[in-house]
């Protein structure tokens, strides 16, 4: 077991979800998916939610996805992070 994940109380690989949420747009859904897409073996099946907010101005996208690792889902954070269309993640 590496160092990162011994900081962790996950057990991997496991199922994840990853929550991101931003303003509704044309590319926020899509923008959210692909940066997910980029970091999963191509084979892995992922469930997606989305969900708008009670007054349509903000969405949430939740990617459930088989984690393989810490760094894994530290790289999809980064990532979620400098996209210009996510003002949260959980």
């Amino acid at each position: 077991m590496t160092e990162l994940e011994q900081e962790t109380p996950f057990e991997f690989p496991c199922q994840f979800p990853i929550k991101a949420m931003g303003r509704k747009t044309a590319t926020m859904e899509s923008a959210v998916i692909a940066i997910v897409q980029r970091h999963v073996e191509a084979s892995s099946a992922i469930d997606i939610k989305i969900r708008e907010s009670k007054g349509g101005k903000f969405v949430s996208v939740t990617v459930e996805i088989n984690a393989q690792s810490k760094a894994q889902l530290e790289a999809i954070y980064l990532d979620l992070s400098a996209c210009p269309d996510v003002v949260m993640t959980l």
